[in-house]
């Protein structure tokens, strides 16, 4: 119900003042399960993308985000997102078991295979969770790609910029083999990632995300 009114509320502000374009929406179904798979751009990702579907998307969100900033804490506690604490192993194993749970329901889930934003605009190798969740639920992956909500809030920044903002969504990829073996779940999440990348254009880094955070840390 408080997702509903969230929606309600926020979707015409967000269509009135940043013009989102959506296309491929009819790839996601009008009812069972789907995971989205997305490119990460900006905290606003998970902000824009489900209130321009027809249905609630449940996404992970970093803990922080539910610790930090209390209208951000809020707004995630609404919408059913799934707190996530990315430096630990074993809270990440069981939140991939969470997302099983959302999909069983017959509910849409969405991931971030990059694991964290992108801190330059390019697109980085994917993790392999995205695998493991398609491959255990035998469940299609719909690929998304965000354009402009990196302009809209910036890393650093608190408060929104007006800026024109896309979303697209790719052909549901299903895929088949065993979620238990690593090269499978390699070729999986490489796979997604490749139907991203055509959609959103962005340059590919086959490196992950986090190492080149880390690089640019020390260097500073």
């Amino acid at each position: 119900m408080l997702y509903q009114v969230t929606k309600i509320v926020s979707a015409p502000f967000l269509h009135l003042l940043w013009r989102p374009e959506v296309s491929g929406a009819a790839h996601v179904p009008l009812r069972g399960p789907a995971i989205l798979a997305s490119n990460h751009l900006s905290v606003l990702d998970s902000t824009f993308l489900p209130l321009m579907l027809p249905r609630k998307v449940t996404f992970l969100a970093k803990s922080e985000y539910f610790t930090g900033n209390p209208i951000t804490a809020a707004y995630m506690r609404a919408t059913g997102q799934i707190s996530v604490d990315r430096e630990s192993a074993a809270d990440a194993q069981g939140v991939l078991e969470a997302a099983v749970r959302v999909l069983e329901a017959g509910d849409l889930f969405g991931i971030y295979p990059e694991g964290t934003r992108s801190p330059d605009g390019r697109l980085y190798r994917g993790k392999i969770g995205v695998a493991w969740l398609a491959l255990k639920t035998g469940i299609p992956v719909i690929p998304v790609a965000m354009t402009g909500t990196e302009k809209v809030l910036p890393p650093g920044t608190t408060v929104p910029k007006l800026s024109k903002i896309g979303i697209s969504l790719g052909p549901p990829m299903s895929f088949t083999g065993d979620h238990r073996h690593a090269r499978t779940r390699r070729e999986v999440t490489d796979e997604v990632m490749a139907a991203i990348q055509k959609l959103s254009g962005q340059e590919y880094v086959p490196s992950y995300a986090t190492s080149h955070k880390t690089r640019l840390s020390d260097v500073s």
